[in-house]
């Protein structure tokens, strides 16, 4: 590889993972707004059913970005676990570490097979929440089985997926311009 197409690839690196931080942040957003609106109808139909015995010291399950912190924690501390209140706080950092990497790969990626950025990083979204969503963390154990689920309950997190790749995209061509 010459000099410059090195430095082409760590500037597309920086700008793949300025774009994936910024996209991890615009996704979360995205998904705040159903999520908001599921909340919602679970109220509404939690005030129309019979209310039913509920253990109020349940917590709710772990979501895959906590377990992932967890995993790394223990790692890390002799297989100590982290509290739930530090679970909430490490989960996102899972999240937009991962977002930043992918954001990485891709930006490097994009330097040196430029046809990756073909439908403005959708094909990437597409191939993350495949790759991630779908094979990755239930392979490690990290949520259910997608069989397990309903198709309609990957609407949201798959077109999540394609606006992250997207906001990638978009953040990634204007830093190469700029660098």
């Amino acid at each position: 590889m010459s000099n410059q197409t090195e430095e082409n690839v760590m500037m597309g690196m920086v700008a793949g993972a300025v774009g994936g931080l910024i996209a991890s942040w615009v996704m979360n957003v995205f998904m705040e707004g159903p999520r908001r609106k599921l909340q919602q109808a679970i109220q509404r139909e939690n005030r129309q059913m019979p209310k039913q015995p509920r253990n109020a010291n349940e917590p709710p399950p772990d979501d895959a970005t906590m377990k992932t912190a967890d995993a790394i924690a223990r790692t890390f501390t002799g297989g100590r676990h982290l509290s739930r209140d530090a679970k909430q706080v490490a989960g996102p950092i899972v999240h937009y570490a991962f977002g930043t990497l992918m954001g990485a790969c891709y930006g490097a990626l994009a330097e040196t097979t430029p046809e990756v950025t073909n439908g403005a990083g959708t094909a990437f979204g597409a191939a993350l929440f495949a790759g991630a969503d779908l094979v990755a963390v239930p392979a490690l154990d990290l949520s259910g089985s997608p069989s397990e689920a309903s198709i309609s309950s990957f609407t949201t997190p798959f077109a999540a997926h394609l606006v992250y790749g997207m906001t990638t995209e978009a953040v990634r061509r204007v830093i190469r311009a700029i660098i």
